[in-house]
């Protein structure tokens, strides 16, 4: 097993065993009546957000630089055999996503290129499955898959007209002139996407790999440059050592790959220099060759303006050929090892950190709460029996002042809930204006404006002003939801301090809530097409189709955006109100608990002794509670802590 696989796996033993934790806390505490609806909903987000981490890796590189072989070399050795096809030429058409589905049978889903022609994007239509062409998987013929994988290599011939609707012709190209035939017709990819449902142990786990059909398609495709390469968490970028760096190289590196091109979710974006092996001459000594090799490295280091260390010389093929044929010498020639040692330590350790700080913050929030709940309960415990005490040897005088001591916090305590009630209205207000600027209509309806304004328009100009009123209305809906969440946290922040203050509820300041990751997701969103389209430059009737293409894609991002978005702020709402609502409902509770406890002992003095007995073992139950919450938290959090080295894993 290499490093770069027993790493995954063991973090992938991480995440499972940290949510075997969070479901043994989650039982413990509803069955102590420590749970709500609402708790259990977070508790749940929160193991599904561990079920459902994935895990991906972008190459990129223009055809014949060895990409779909370095694939096989790093995933698929242990099949015995090339999984992916690896020729001469172009070998994969159309963008491509290996990953594994349990719900589905193994399989690659295309998408037909003509879907290019309507406005959706290829997220939008992965979810219309009458669309895609399926076709079997059978995983246990090599041949068998080899042959179902050439489907990603296929093309066809249309005319140049179709192609220019498409966005795939630049007329004003004379490297794209030149493919036009005698008949006037031009070959592009059969498929526009293709999703590979194949059950690889790492892919099991939730390993995703995307897989480029070269630096044009970059370009001309825009869930590649919106979605998967910015969305990445890897993305090696491929070169050949016989070859160099090109122009259109330099130019995907800067505007796509590079710190230019990441939002800031990818932990690494690494230089694959391959076909070292063109550089081994028997005629030169190592040293050499190394020299040769590091020379190469430090050019394309240069060119691409990043350290050298960043730059993985290999060669696949030959690390390939080594691990089928358990050649150890051979795959430590190949430097393989290297490569996937540094996509190990620079990937799946830093997203485990995300991962670990995600859980951290929101679980620290919830066991504060829990644990102020549980205070509150042993709190009243311990004021009950302070009264109850304190009535032995009294007469019923005591007992009637008692009585009204406490009816007097009932109404002081009823008047509050009143005023809540007030609060409660307020926040319904301000919840109804967040969704009024943060619903999915208002973005619909923005989209549909963009794009009949872009459809007016005669000039390229015309059509990013269109796209900047676009932008600069989904910010300025950010802003004022925004503010008006900004609104809710100040009215609770007031309302958890009165409560705190003039009925000694252990409320801390309620959580906060910022819009800001979608701002910044729009901004990296509207930086990436406006690199794409710069005002610079001159555009064709193609690039204008082409300019559209991406604008259907930035809609659907947009609208997921949104959709998040005000999922979250659902979310948010629902919680920022619990903590006060539980310890409201706690004391209300206790407050009837010590009436009719004074009650009863009014009626029948005998009842005391039984009532301080009962009291006394509860506090010893809660504070075996008390306990019990502590060694389960240190356990949580000792597991989500833990290095991934800690856990052990099958070779």
């Amino acid at each position: 097993m290499s490093n770069l696989a027993q790493k995954f796996r063991q973090y992938s033993v991480w995440r499972r065993t940290v949510s075997a934790a969070l479901e043994r806390y989650r039982a413990w505490i509803s069955l102590n009546g420590l749970s709500d609806a609402v708790s259990e909903q977070r508790l749940a987000a929160a193991i599904e957000r561990l079920a459902q981490d994935r895990l991906t890796i972008a190459f990129v590189a223009e055809f014949s630089r060895g990409k779909s072989e370095l694939i096989n070399a790093i995933f698929f050795a242990d099949y015995g055999k090339r999984i992916l096809p690896s020729s001469a030429g172009r070998t994969t058409m159309c963008p491509t996503e290996l990953l594994y589905d349990e719900t589905l049978p193994p399989s690659i889903r295309l998408l037909p290129i003509e879907t290019r022609a309507e406005q959706q994007s290829t997220s939008e239509f992965k979810d219309q499955k009458h669309v895609w062409t399926v076709l079997p998987l059978d995983v246990s013929s090599g041949d068998g898959m080899l042959e179902a994988f050439r489907q990603l290599s296929l093309t066809k011939r249309v005319p140049v007209s179709e192609a220019k609707s498409y966005g795939l012709f630049d007329e004003d190209d004379p490297d794209t002139k030149l493919m036009v035939d005698e008949a006037g017709m031009v070959e592009i990819s059969r498929w526009r996407h293709a999703i590979v449902n194949f059950p690889h142990p790492l892919l099991k786990e939730g390993l995703i790999i995307v897989d480029t059909p070269g630096l044009n398609a970059i370009g001309t495709e825009p869930e590649l440059t919106l979605n998967l390469i910015p969305n990445a968490h890897a993305v090696l970028f491929i070169l050949a050592a016989d070859t160099g760096v090109t122009r259109s190289d330099i130019e995907v590196w800067r505007n796509h790959i590079g710190n230019g091109g990441s939002n800031g979710n990818g932990a690494g974006r690494m230089v694959v220099l391959n076909k070292i092996d063109s550089m081994w001459d028997e005629l030169r000594t190592p040293a050499e060759v190394q020299a040769q090799i590091s020379g190469q490295v430090a050019s394309v280091a240069r060119l691409l303006d990043i350290e050298p260390r960043m730059v993985f010389p290999v060669s696949a093929q030959k690390g390939l050929v080594a691990k089928i044929n358990r050649d150890p010498v051979l795959l430590a020639r190949s430097r393989l090892p290297i490569l996937e040692q540094a996509l190990s330590e620079e990937l799946i350790p830093s997203r485990q950190e995300i991962m670990r700080a995600r859980l951290a913050e929101d679980f620290e929030d919830f066991a504060a709460e829990r644990s102020a709940l549980l205070a509150v309960h042993a709190r009243n415990v311990v004021e009950q029996l302070m009264e109850l005490k304190s009535l032995r040897g009294k007469n019923q005088k005591i007992v009637l002042h008692m009585m009204k001591r406490i009816e007097t916090e009932k109404k002081d305590f009823d008047a509050s809930l009143l005023r809540l009630q007030g609060t409660r209205a307020v926040f319904a207000r301000l919840s109804f204006e967040v969704f009024g600027r943060l619903g999915m209509d208002i973005v619909k309806n923005e989209i549909t404006g963009a794009r009949l304004a872009m459809n007016k328009s005669m000039f390229t100009s015309g059509m990013r002003e269109a796209v900047g009123v676009f932008f600069n209305n989904l910010r300025g809906n950010l802003l004022d939801s925004g503010q008006k969440l900004d609104e809710i946290t100040e009215m609770m922040t007031v309302m958890y301090r009165k409560f705190s203050t003039e009925h000694g509820l252990a409320l801390s300041t309620p959580m906060p809530f910022s819009l800001q990751k979608y701002e910044q997701e729009l901004t990296m969103i509207e930086g990436i097409y406006r690199k794409q389209f710069s005002a610079a430059a001159m555009m064709t009737m193609s690039q204008v189709a082409l300019m559209q293409k991406f604008f259907d894609s930035i809609a659907s991002r947009a609208k997921h955006s949104f959709l998040l978005a005000n999922r979250d702020v659902e979310a948010w709402l629902k919680v920022v109100m619990a903590p006060l609502e539980s310890q409201i409902r706690e004391h209300k509770h206790q407050l009837r608990q010590r009436r009719q406890s004074v009650e009863r002992i009014h009626v029948a003095t005998d009842d005391l002794e039984q009532k301080v007995s009962a009291l006394e073992h509860l506090q010893r139950e809660l504070e075996g509670q008390r306990r019990t919450l502590a060694s389960l938290e240190t356990a949580l959090r000792s597991v989500m802590n833990e290095d991934l080295s800690a856990f052990k894993v099958a070779a």
